[in-house]
């Protein structure tokens, strides 16, 4: 059944492979079920509204990854986008001001218009337009981007008033008898990644996977033991499962609690609201899914990527139903490379994730209890893997070897992906323009690089 349905002879995997990718995905996005309610619940009017947002991401996520195998057949797996979530919370219903109702009927509406452009193309033009050089950039950007976030999660790289970033100084913790709390996370993590190296040299089949679940054990051992000691109103909590089986609190309900209203009377408001939310998620879903199809070796020989329409449907359905259910824009999650770093290669991988998603509604204080600093080390890894292919950019092409370093800089250092690709495509469009090589620039290209600059300095 499952080699009819998702060819994997053709895809050079197997049941086995595309199952251990699956958890392997899940394993290292499944905070996400943690941090979405956490940020959302900043909105004004959702604070109790906690369970509800998590069986909403959950929800969600499944179906957005159910779509994707189905639709497209790729190893892509969805959630509710970081960034987004927060613009949602913080901006839209803190900022401006607008009720989260209003800010889901935007996250709707944007759903909808994902689903009429991927249907017409538009969205299939975007991806083919932008050169094939800067496909790789992105996904080696995205490697840096990746590597960056399990650095933070693992806590070895921390905020400075002085200097933006810093390492994480062991010394301090002692210093400030913290050690117990916030250096031995850190150290664990570093542990993670020697030990996930290790199996992957050795060519471990699911190292990954054993990796994440080795350090996790470390932790539980550390916490048994008095070497590591919580402390929650310092964003450190057990790690040792307190149950397992549980439902979430559905009594703030937030399904299908749109202000369509608001529309009529706030009309030039909303678009600017809905365009932000558009904006955002459809480069960064491009980013994602060019750098984890590159890291599967999914491009043709001219850079596109077949079923690309299906891919960004599936993302478009996923941010349609997750906003009826209440939470904010779904994507594709750039986590997905986890799992295709352990050899996924068919949406059998995105359909074991959707199906664990749905799982974890009923076994959520399991899976909440995965400590980052445990799958902080898979990400930083991946990074090692996706930076790889930083030698197939052509270095001594300027014309196109600047905007693809201005690429891979910009992604890690502005937190962004989108803003990556932004300022890519920019800085492409105007070398190339200066240089008198017009017919490298396709005539979308030079739209992307207007609209880009308008996003900056205008709008």
């Amino acid at each position: 059944m499952f080699e009819k349905l998702f060819k994997l002879e053709a895809n050079g995997t197997n049941v086995r492979t595309e199952l251990i990718a699956g958890l392997t995905t899940f394993m290292t996005m499944v905070y996400i079920l943690a941090v979405n309610p956490s940020i959302l619940t900043a909105a004004p009017g959702l604070e109790n509204a906690g369970g509800s947002i998590l069986f909403a991401t959950a929800i969600a996520s499944t179906v957005g990854c159910i779509s994707m195998a189905l639709l497209a057949n790729k190893p892509f797996a969805l959630s509710a986008g970081l960034g987004l979530n927060a613009y949602f919370a913080f901006t839209v219903c803190g900022a401006m001001g607008y009720s989260w109702q209003v800010a889901l009927t935007a996250v709707f509406v944007e759903g909808l218009i994902f689903i009429a452009l991927s249907l017409t193309n538009v969205r299939q033009a975007i991806f083919d337009a932008i050169p094939h050089q800067l496909k790789v950039a992105v996904s080696v950007g995205i490697g840096l981007f990746i590597t960056f976030i399990g650095l933070q999660n693992a806590g070895i790289i921390v905020n400075n008033e002085s200097t933006l970033v810093s390492l994480f100084s062991v010394k301090d913790a002692i210093t400030a008898a913290t050690f117990k709390t916030v250096a031995v996370p850190s150290l664990l993590a570093l542990l993670g990644v020697i030990i996930i190296s290790w199996l992957l040299v050795k060519g471990v089949k699911g190292y990954m996977l054993l990796g994440i679940l080795a350090t996790w054990v470390l932790g539980i051992i550390c916490e048994l033991t008095g070497l590591y000691v919580p402390d929650p109103s310092m964003g450190f909590y057990s790690v040792i499962p307190s149950s397992f089986l549980a439902f979430p609190d559905l009594s703030v309900s937030t399904i299908l609690k749109f202000d369509f209203g608001f529309i009529g009377s706030h009309l030039l408001d909303f678009i600017v609201v809905v365009f932000a939310f558009l904006f955002v998620d459809i480069f960064d879903t491009l980013g994602t899914v060019i750098g984890c199809a590159t890291k599967a070796n999914m491009l043709d020989e001219n850079g596109k990527l077949p079923q690309i329409k299906e891919i960004l449907l599936a993302d478009s359905i996923g941010t349609t139903v997750g906003a009826c259910l209440g939470t904010s824009t779904v994507t594709t999650f750039v986590e997905s490379s986890s799992g295709i770093s352990e050899g996924g290669r068919t949406g059998l991988t995105a359909l074991t994730t959707g199906l664990l998603f749905l799982v974890a509604i009923f076994l959520s204080p399991l899976f909440l209890t995965i400590p980052s600093f445990a799958t902080a080390p898979a990400l930083i890894i991946v990074g090692f893997l996706m930076m790889q292919q930083v030698k197939d950019v052509k270095w001594n092409e300027l014309s196109s070897a600047i905007p693809c370093f201005v690429c891979i800089i910009m992604m890690g250092l502005s937190y962004s992906i989108s803003d990556g690709i932004a300022f890519g495509i920019i800085s492409y469009v105007a070398i190339n323009l200066l240089l008198g090589k017009t017919k490298e620039i396709s005539p979308l290209l030079y739209v992307l690089a207007i609209l880009f600059v308008a996003k900056y300095f205008v709008i």
